[in-house]
């Protein structure tokens, strides 16, 4: 009797997820935090040590994502390793951002201060989504934060979200890295 052996499903790799948190909105503000998770479902995350010129603060902001300009200041990273941790982790890589508008020039300022050249490119979400998927983002995106439980408005919590939703709409719910992938809540957003 000969069996026939199926290939295994292939892998639905996600793309790599980026996020910023910043001191404020506007003119003067600058990255805070930045996180992002790769295609398998890792975390990176990092708070940022402000430049000496960097001084735009907006109490709202802080109210927002819970980091205050002390914590920077005592567990934020140089910006030079932020840089250049980011470009050996993200070389060549294409990485999206659901808010490019804010994300690029914050993520410019930094390559900028530091000195670093950027070895990958940034571009809008919204470029991967069917106008049906961009009809569902909303919705299906609150579904993955109520399961998922993970912190609002910290840079890789809310990476790994976009990325869950992202690879919820488009291959369901059993793909692995449309879920948490067996980590736990406390493995996102928790930078320093």
């Amino acid at each position: 009797m000969t069996v026939a052996v199926l290939p295994a499903e292939s892998q639905v790799l996600a793309p790599t997820i980026l996020d910023l948190e910043a001191s404020g909105f506007g003119r003067g503000s600058y990255p805070i935090e930045i996180g992002f998770v790769e295609a398998g479902g890792l975390p990176f995350c990092s708070l940022i040590q402000p430049a000496p010129e960097w001084q735009h603060w907006d109490p709202s902001a802080e109210a927002l994502h819970g980091i205050s300009r002390e914590l920077l200041l005592r567990h934020g990273r140089p910006r030079e390793w932020v840089a250049d941790e980011l470009n050996k982790r993200l070389a060549g890589q294409t990485v999206y951002s659901d808010s490019w508008g804010h994300d690029y020039p914050w993520l410019s300022k930094l390559f900028d201060s530091a000195g670093r050249m950027q070895r990958f490119r940034l571009e809008d979400l919204r470029r991967l989504l069917t106008e049906d998927e961009a009809a569902r983002w909303n919705a299906v995106q609150q579904d993955v934060r109520a399961q998922a439980k993970l912190r609002r408005h910290r840079a890789s919590a809310d990476a790994k979200v976009l990325q869950m939703t992202l690879m919820r709409l488009k291959h369901g719910p059993a793909t692995p890295t449309a879920t948490l992938g067996g980590k736990s809540p406390g493995d996102f957003g928790n930078c320093g």
